[in-house]
């Protein structure tokens, strides 16, 4: 196996149609339920980034002495290098696990974290999948837990849906916003991501609380080849942004939308808005997105309230979604050490 740094931005076709494929056989294997991806705008989601931050990536390829056609990626790792942490993501195809690939892909980007200075890693990592065990015997820990649950479309009552999304108390104005919130509106709409920043502590996908932050966010998410929609709900009597819902419907897998943020402001809690934005959302999506079939979200199993919403809007709960860390430099010394 050779194991070698790879950038996305100057691959050829080849290499990014063999990840492509790694990608779904190992998808297939871990989440057989989620849909398979898609080559469009591939490239450019595994090589853009927000300002200040950085991608690096591995890739190891087939030779001669393993399994796989010479040059087949059978893995990848890359790490994000973001504020004080290096955000971890690793792909080994079905056919190359057990074979210690996956422990010499961290090891790789362990080392580059270290020698770059960051204290910690973090990765995401799906309830059920063998990543579970092979991060904890790794030395991981476990931070935070979601739930994703996940709506099909095609059980969703839409007449109801339709009294759920006209649910808001008056004094609100809910409106529809493909492609980011109107300009206007910019500094209101971070303000109430930044009141929920303290909930979203634990949280290794950024949120944006400042204006040009939401900028760079909505710029790199349309170059990464993911189309935002938002739907938010104003307060009549102040013009601020009591209430929003954010959802991103990739390219690379368009029959499946992921959920972003859904926000109310303290002091709008109890007027319906929550439920009232989210169905206005699954309406909007119909037509502005035909193709789709299901949507989902994830939410920290605390948050009753959400929980309650989705369920009544139908979404079901699928499996965990955990977060976990480890001090970079403990990571790189366990692995380095003899076996």
């Amino acid at each position: 196996m050779k194991l070698r740094e790879w950038d996305a931005r100057t691959a050829s076709s080849a290499e990014i149609a063999s990840l492509l494929g790694t990608l779904n056989a190992a998808l297939a294997a871990d989440l057989p339920q989620d849909p398979p991806w898609r080559d469009s705008h591939l490239r450019e989601y595994f090589s853009e980034v927000m300002p200040g931050e950085r991608r690096i990536s591995w890739v190891a390829e087939a030779d001669s002495t393993s399994e796989g056609a010479p040059g087949q990626i059978l893995g990848h790792v890359q790490v994000l290098l973001l504020g004080d942490i290096g955000v971890l993501e690793v792909l080994v195809h079905p056919t190359a696990r057990r074979t210690g690939l996956g422990r010499e892909l961290v090891r790789t980007a362990a080392r580059r974290v270290y020698q770059e200075g960051f204290r910690s890693i973090g990765v995401e990592v799906v309830g059920d999948t063998a990543g579970v065990g092979f991060y904890e015997a790794l030395g991981f820990t476990r931070e935070y837990v979601e739930t994703r649950s996940v709506l099909d479309l095609a059980t969703v009552d839409w007449s109801a849906l339709t009294g759920m999304a006209a649910g808001v108390d008056a004094g609100y104005r809910v409106r529809f916003c493909p492609g980011g919130p109107p300009d206007g509106l910019i500094e209101a709409y971070t303000r109430a991501k930044a009141e929920a920043r303290d909930s979203d502590d634990g949280e290794l996908r950024p949120s944006s609380y400042d204006p040009q932050r939401l900028r760079d966010s909505l710029d790199t998410l349309h170059r990464r080849g993911l189309r935002p929609y938002i739907v938010l709900a104003t307060h009549d009597g102040t013009g601020e942004v009591a209430g929003l819902t954010e959802v991103v419907v990739p390219t690379q897998h368009p029959t499946r939308a992921d959920q972003y943020d859904t926000i109310v402001a303290q002091a709008h809690q109890g007027y319906g808005i929550d439920r009232a934005i989210k169905a206005r959302m699954l309406l909007e999506l119909r037509s502005a997105e035909p193709a789709l079939t299901e949507v989902q979200t994830w939410n920290a199993q605390a948050n009753e309230a959400m929980l309650k919403v989705n369920a009544e809007l139908g979404y079901r709960p699928d499996r965990e979604w955990s977060e976990y860390s480890v001090d970079v430099a403990e990571l790189v010394h366990r692995l380095d050490a003899p076996r």
